[in-house]
C-alpha cells in the first residue's frame, strides 16, 4: 500500500510584479532592518524618556486629550486616550506603530484591520487583527445605522482603529511609564496651566459650558454642588466631559440632564407673577391690583419697564 505525501495547497501569488512594487517590497524590508540596526547602536536613554514624558504632560494641550469618556451599558468608561498613547511613543523612543485595513468587504458590510506597535530595540510586539461593521451604534432603543457612505465608513474605521491602537501602544511600554503620565495628565487638568487663579477657571468653564447650551443649574446638577463648592477635580471632570462630546464620544444628553424645578421655586414663580392674591388671579389672569395701582395716581416709572398697561375697572373705566 502506498501512502501518498500530503499536498500543501498552493498560496496564491500575483502572476506578475511590477517595477514599483519590486522596489516598494525592497525598501520596506530594508527599513525594517535599518530601525532595528539603528535601535541597537543608538539605545533610548530611559532618563530623558522620562524628562520628555514629564514636560509634555505638564501641557494643557495635551492634558486636555489625554483621557476620553463614553458610554457603555448605563455606565461611563473613562481611561487614557490614544492621544496619551502616542505621545508617550514618542517620548518613549525607537517603537513603531500603525493601522492597516486588510480588506474591505462592501457585500457583508465589514472591513478586516490591523493594528499594531513594535518596540524595535527591545523586540516586543503587540498587534490586533480584528472586523469592523459598518454600522454605527443608534441612540438608545434604536437599531445600529448601516453606513454606505465612504466618508463615513472611513470614518468608522479610523475611529475603531485608533481604540485598537491605543492598547498594543500601551503595550509595549512600561507600567510604570503609563501610569506616571496618567496621574502627571490628571494633575495638569485639576490646577491648570498657568496661575489662573481657581474662581476664574470656574468661571471660564461656566462660560464654555453656555456656548454649548448647559445652563450653571444643570452644571451644578451633574457635579452634585453649588459653584462656590466647587473644587479643581469638578472643573477636570467637566473638561474631560466636553472633550469627549468633542470628539464625539459622548453626547450631551447624557450627561447632562434637563435642569430639575423643585415645587418650591415653581410656587415662588407663580406668587411673583400673580400679586398678592394668587388665588384670586386664577380666575382673572388680568390682576385687580395693577388696575388699582394706576388708578390711585401711582407714577409711571414705580413700574417695570417692561409691564403692560393694565386695563382700567370699575368707576374708573366710566369716567
Amino acid at each position: 500500500m502506498t501512502i501518498e505525501p500530503s499536498r500543501t495547497p498552493a498560496v496564491p501569488s500575483p502572476t506578475r510584479v511590477g517595477q514599483g512594487t519590486a522596489i516598494e517590497q525592497s525598501r520596506a524590508a530594508a527599513e525594517v532592518h535599518a530601525a532595528v540596526v539603528v535601535a541597537q547602536q543608538v539605545p533610548r536613554i530611559t532618563a530623558t524618556a522620562v524628562a520628555q514624558m514629564r514636560e509634555s504632560c505638564t501641557r494643557m494641550r495635551l492634558a486636555e486629550r489625554a483621557f476620553y469618556r463614553y458610554p457603555r451599558g448605563g455606565q461611563t468608561v473613562t481611561g487614557a486616550s490614544v492621544h496619551l498613547a502616542r505621545e508617550l511613543a514618542r517620548c518613549w523612543g525607537n517603537i513603531q506603530y500603525g493601522i492597516a485595513e486588510l480588506r474591505r468587504d462592501d457585500e457583508h458590510g465589514q472591513s478586516e484591520m490591523q493594528a499594531w506597535a513594535w518596540d524595535v530595540q527591545t523586540n516586543a510586539r503587540s498587534s490586533m487583527i480584528f472586523v469592523v461593521p459598518h454600522k454605527r451604534d443608534g441612540k438608545k432603543g434604536q437599531a445600529p445605522e448601516v453606513l454606505t457612505d465612504l466618508r463615513d465608513v472611513y470614518e468608522n474605521n479610523a475611529n475603531m482603529g485608533a481604540r485598537r491602537l491605543r492598547e498594543v501602544i500601551f503595550s509595549v511600554l512600561p507600567t510604570w511609564f503609563v501610569e506616571e503620565a496618567k496621574d502627571l495628565c490628571a494633575t495638569t487638568v485639576e490646577k491648570g496651566e498657568g496661575d489662573k487663579p481657581l474662581p476664574q477657571r470656574i468661571a471660564d468653564a461656566v462660560k464654555v459650558a453656555e456656548q454649548w447650551g448647559i445652563t450653571p443649574g444643570q452644571l451644578e446638577q451633574r457635579l452634585g454642588r453649588p459653584q462656590s463648592a466647587w473644587i479643581p477635580p469638578d472643573l477636570a471632570q467637566l473638561l474631560v466631559i466636553f472633550q469627549s462630546v468633542r470628539r464625539g464620544e459622548i453626547r450631551l444628553d447624557e450627561e447632562f440632564a434637563p435642569e430639575r424645578v423643585t415645587a418650591g421655586e415653581i410656587q415662588a414663580q407663580a406668587t411673583v407673577h400673580s400679586g398678592s392674591d394668587p388665588v384670586a388671579n386664577e380666575e382673572d389672569p388680568e390682576s385687580e391690583a395693577e388696575s388699582t395701582l394706576v388708578d390711585e395716581g401711582w407714577p409711571a416709572a414705580a413700574q417695570p419697564p417692561d409691564a403692560k398697561p393694565a386695563k382700567r375697572t370699575g368707576s374708573a373705566a366710566k369716567a
